[in-house]
């Protein structure tokens, strides 16, 4: 896995409002420094265009490159820590240009 791949996960069943179910995700994580983990930081697609309205959402185009076939929002203010036996297959990456989107978004959340 590298940093912007885009990833086949299944998220377990939740409550409320967080995500769940078989769904694209992008990697976050650094392997060189984080491969050990038994977990790794994923940013979870959607479909749902709506949930644009939240701080923490953006918009991913789809591309042959990220493998998307739909216009799909990455739920930045979702990043979760999923265990690396939910993680499937790879099919595609980001652009660099999104990648940054991400980690910008990520660093507004956080205060950064």
């Amino acid at each position: 896995m590298t940093v912007g791949d885009v990833h086949w996960v299944e998220l377990p069943p939740t409550t409320g409002q967080e995500q769940s179910g078989r769904r694209p995700a992008v990697i976050i994580q650094d392997e060189a420094y984080a491969g050990r983990l038994p977990v790794v930081l994923t940013v979870p697609l959607t479909m749902a265009t709506s949930t644009l309205r939240f701080p923490g959402a953006l918009l991913v185009h789809p591309s042959p490159e990220n493998g998307l076939h739909h216009l799909s929002v990455a739920l930045v203010f979702q990043t979760r820590a999923i265990d690396r036996r939910r993680i499937g297959e790879r099919i595609g990456t980001v652009s660099a240009e999104v990648l940054a989107e991400i980690f910008a978004t990520l660093d507004k959340l956080l205060g950064r």
